[in-house]
């Protein structure tokens, strides 16, 4: 542990702008608090450009003058952009990449595989199926990875061909969905100690996370942002709150999102 600690204290923090919705957005306050817990002194949360339900497009199109990310990434004061969007990859993904290397050839982009809002794909906010998190509960593991194995094709082959495009590897998968997929496995097996059903996760019928999946999230955030695992990191403080959000389940969150973060192979980070 005493050389874990050493060598997370010896790396560079990263100034990360953060582009999202209501499944993303928070991942900011969150990465702040882990880097100070795996002793990086210097980690900077340069912003945030929240809209709910968003496309990258919506980001983009935010006018010139209230555009933070924009004035952020011409300044060359961002090292990490991450974006997520709703299931659906588009444009506004491609003008930011574009943007942010031409005044910042070392940024790295993220995009988040995030787990599928109502268990489906591909998702329309305007038409929503689902009336309770329960719903959550009926899907077997196989039944989920259908929709997913959709998705994850859609989003890794656009990142392939931005990069491509780019000439160089920029974009990464921060991958999410694999996490929670795992943790679900685990949570119908009965071996997610204080989760008893997949519904736990989540707040409402669409899947707005609660506090162990934003942990879940942040932990393969700060993987692919620091190319660093999080096991070891103390209890944080979201878990902290609720006496059946143990140490168990705060290492077992650790392990999943680094394993998941580690087999990607777009994440950029190896075992």
């Amino acid at each position: 542990m005493a050389n874990r600690k050493s060598h997370r204290s010896s790396v560079k923090g990263q100034r990360v702008f953060t582009c999202g919705h209501s499944f993303h957005h928070w991942v900011d306050a969150l990465l702040i608090d882990l880097a100070k817990a795996a002793g990086i002194r210097d980690h900077v949360a340069v912003g945030t450009s929240y809209i709910g339900g968003s496309l990258m497009i919506q980001h983009w199109d935010v006018a010139e003058d209230q555009n933070e990310a924009k004035k952020s990434l011409r300044a060359g004061t961002v090292d990490v952009l991450t974006l997520s969007c709703m299931t659906q990859p588009d444009e506004g993904i491609r003008n930011f990449a574009k943007l942010a290397v031409e005044h910042n050839p070392n940024v790295r982009i993220t995009l988040q595989e995030l787990w599928l809002p109502e268990d489906r794909f591909p998702f329309d906010p305007a038409h929503r199926m689902r009336t309770s998190p329960e719903e959550f509960n009926g899907p077997t593991l196989a039944e989920l990875k259908k929709p997913h194995k959709a998705y994850f094709k859609v989003m890794e082959d656009y990142i392939r061909a931005l990069n491509a495009e780019i000439g160089k590897p920029v974009a990464f998968i921060v991958p999410d969905a694999q996490a929670v997929l795992a943790l679900r496995e685990r949570i119908i097996a009965g071996t997610a100690p204080g989760l008893e059903k997949q519904s736990d996760l989540f707040t409402d019928a669409w899947g707005h996370p609660t506090p162990p999946l934003k942990m879940l999230s942040a932990y393969s955030h700060f993987s692919v942002i620091y190319r660093l695992s999080p096991i070891g990191l103390p209890l944080p403080d979201l878990l902290a709150s609720n006496p059946n959000w143990s140490v168990a389940l705060n290492r077992l969150l650790q392990q999943l999102a680094w394993d998941a973060v580690t087999h990607h192979p777009l994440s950029g980070v190896k075992s």
